[in-house]
């Protein structure tokens, strides 16, 4: 099986020493860094969402192929670094002001990534300043706000306002998600965009970014 074919299948199959193996195989004959991100780990992680949106793959399954994702991509970003690849884009991520939950927020952090995306991690219990700062001092050009409590939902329309306040608001896409989250909340706030689960939320950020 070729190399790429075999990362593809690697990451879909989350066999971490497979794309290992296969990255530096394909790294040391000469395949450019950049394909193998673009022609194997993206369509491979890309097939994985399909597989999750269809209810085919689960949270294990997107773990595991995540963590073999991240492992060839350790191999490869030197290489895409030498070759002046640039990610898709910037997107600050972080869990609303007064709500700890992280687990949608790193699988969302997984698949934007997975996207070809550079993802900035704010955390949890982020306050709107920070969301401020990721856009006007980290060069974020979409934010990802999730919450899982109806009691924190209100911190999202208070960093949507922050960026307003902060002048900031028309250069910047909001997206947010969270178990009690709804497009009609979306609307509601002014948010340029809602997912229900990571995998859209990847979907919707390519979208956003016109990619």
């Amino acid at each position: 099986m070729a190399q790429k074919e075999t990362i593809f299948d690697g990451i879909l199959h989350g066999k971490m020493k497979d794309v290992e193996e296969a990255t530096k195989n394909a790294l040391a004959s000469g395949i450019p860094a950049g394909e193998l991100l673009n022609e194997a780990m993206i369509p491979a992680m890309a097939e994985v969402g399909r597989l999750f949106e269809a209810n085919e793959y689960y949270v294990p399954e997107m773990l595991i192929a995540a963590r073999a994702m991240k492992a060839g991509l350790a191999l490869i970003r030197p290489q895409l670094v030498a070759e002046k690849i640039e990610p898709l884009g910037k997107v600050a991520l972080g869990t609303v002001k007064g709500d700890l939950h992280d687990i949608g927020k790193n699988l969302v952090a997984i698949m934007v990534e997975g996207a070809g995306f550079e993802v900035i991690d704010l955390g949890v219990d982020v306050s709107p300043d920070k969301f401020v700062d990721a856009v006007k001092n980290k060069g974020a050009q979409v934010v990802g706000l999730s919450a899982l409590l109806t009691t924190t939902m209100p911190s999202m329309k208070g960093t949507v306002d922050a960026l307003k306040e902060a002048g900031v608001r028309e250069q910047v896409k909001v997206v947010i998600g969270g178990a009690p989250v709804t497009q009609k909340y979306a609307d509601e706030i002014g948010a340029d965009g809602y997912s229900r689960d990571a995998a859209g939320a990847a979907t919707l950020v390519k979208k956003l970014m016109g990619v």
